[in-house]
């Protein structure tokens, strides 16, 4: 065989010709961020190079820049778009725009759409789902709330906005401090809807499970625990995270949660808590989860292989 540098010209620039037709054959993704972390994350990028070895191209892209031709990919998939909550109705024009093709947007732009309002966990209840006890507060409400936690037998409750990321907006009172914290209530419900929820002392006594579903199979699970005195999970609030393993009945529990969308899902992640041996979901997870990947050696190649599928004509 011949070295490339003795062959033809004619058959170098076929080579090249060659290249670049592979080039174009490439399945092309695009990972949605934001633009204050634009890049694919640490987390993600496990993924990322998992299937740039199967011959995927995958490029971030944040969500509201003005430069993206987003038909130029095969499939965008959501990753980081963190900041959603504060753009919400940008956010929901831009997955709109993507309701005439839904096959190349994952998850899909209806299910997203669904799931940015956490008034969502009132109808998964309706269906008979086993979700957190929730009082939704439309914009502009403004009920006592010791009189809701008197009619729910409530004594500790977490306020959280409808919409929301990162704990932003959620804190806890009790009964005993309604009075002095109606205030505080009454204005965050002026500007946004808002959720009312029983506190649940499990959450600091054993964590608040993250379980991670590929495909609409189980992959992989962490627990995640509030700094001492707090109830929230999130790191930059002092939680800590670790992988763990949940008894299968747990999972069983949350894949019967997961089916109530009758759409494939690309991903999901259920965070809930075990009480009496239940699985009680807290929030369901399919537009800009954290996947935990790297608390997993197995997770980005079952991510990848999700991926995969969908790339399929």
């Amino acid at each position: 065989m011949k070295p490339l540098g003795s062959l033809p010209l004619k058959n170098w620039i076929s080579y090249a010709e060659c290249c670049i037709i592979f080039r174009k054959s490439m399945p092309k993704i695009a990972f949605a961020t934001y633009q204050q972390l634009p890049g694919v994350t640490d987390d993600d990028r496990l993924v990322a190079d998992v299937l740039s070895q199967r011959g995927v191209s995958v490029q971030a892209a944040p969500w509201d820049a003005k430069d993206v031709d987003w038909s130029s990919f095969d499939r965008v998939i959501i990753r980081s778009t963190w900041d959603y909550s504060l753009k919400r109705e940008a956010y929901e024009r831009w997955v709109g725009g993507f309701l005439t093709a839904p096959h190349r947007f994952w998850n899909p732009p209806d299910a997203v759409l669904a799931n940015l309002s956490k008034r969502y966990l009132l109808e998964f209840a309706a269906r008979g789902a086993d979700v957190i006890p929730t009082v939704y507060v439309a914009v502009g409400e403004t009920p006592r709330l010791q009189i809701i936690m008197e009619k729910q037998g409530w004594r500790e409750i977490v306020i959280k906005p409808a919409v929301s990321a990162a704990a932003r907006g959620t804190w806890r009172t009790s009964i005993e401090r309604t009075d002095a914290d109606q205030d505080r209530f009454a204005e965050q419900a002026k500007a946004e809807p808002m959720l009312i929820q029983p506190y649940f002392p499990e959450i600091a006594a054993r964590g608040e499970w993250s379980l991670i579903f590929f495909g609409g199979r189980f992959s992989h699970a962490v627990l995640k625990k509030p700094a001492t005195g707090d109830f929230r999970v999130q790191k930059h609030l002092g939680g800590t995270t670790v992988s763990a393993a949940p008894h299968s009945r747990l999972v069983d529990q949350a894949l019967q949660i997961l089916q109530i969308f009758k759409t494939p899902l690309l991903y999901a992640r259920l965070d809930g808590i075990e009480r009496d041996g239940r699985f009680v979901l807290m929030e369901l997870e399919i537009n800009e989860p954290f996947l935990f990947l790297g608390y997993s050696p197995e997770a980005p190649a079952r991510f990848a292989d999700a991926i995969m599928t969908i790339l399929k004509p």
